[in-house]
């Protein structure tokens, strides 16, 4: 059975870039049906490119600290095409791997996922701190609100398609 990797991206000790690993810790894995994985993969991106390369999951929901329009503490949902760039080289430095840099790798090794969303948060400060900053703190219960029910409609869509098929 495919399942939906849920992956906390980010540094914890640059500030607001820890976001990803603060939504999935707060994340309530009982709430979610078994085909849902949800790991922190921090600074572990050549990690996670490894653990997708098996196939085993039809979604990968990442969640990390991202620039986006509007200010600090703005969320979004956003459908990644896991497509590599053109002549795409990803980081050699596994610690800054960033999401795009993960599906590149992955990529180059001969895999691919099916479905790629990004949960992203715009931070105020990637500096050398502990800590999210206010406005990226605030908008930490309304991520895992929005990938927890991400999360759900991935593993029920899926579902759907798969009767569909039959």
């Amino acid at each position: 059975m495919k399942r939906v990797l849920v992956a906390g991206i980010g540094n914890v000790f640059l500030g607001d870039d820890g976001f990803g690993v603060e939504v999935v810790r707060r994340m309530d894995v009982s709430a979610l049906p078994g085909s849902v994985v949800v790991a922190d993969y921090g600074i572990r991106g050549v990690h996670l490119a490894y653990e997708l390369l098996g196939g085993a999951y039809d979604t990968l929901i990442m969640v990390d600290a991202v620039e986006l329009d509007g200010p600090p503490g703005t969320v979004a949902v956003l459908e990644i095409d896991d497509e590599p760039a053109p002549d795409a080289m990803p980081p050699v430095n596994g610690h800054g791997m960033h999401p795009q840099a993960v599906l590149d790798l992955l990529a180059k090794l001969g895999g691919r996922v099916p479905r790629v969303l990004l949960v992203g948060c715009r931070p105020r400060t990637i500096d050398e701190v502990m800590g999210l900053s206010e406005p990226v703190a605030a908008a930490v219960e309304g991520a895992v609100a929005a990938v927890t029910a991400l999360a759900r409609d991935e593993t029920y869509r899926q579902s759907d398609r798969e009767r569909a098929d039959a």
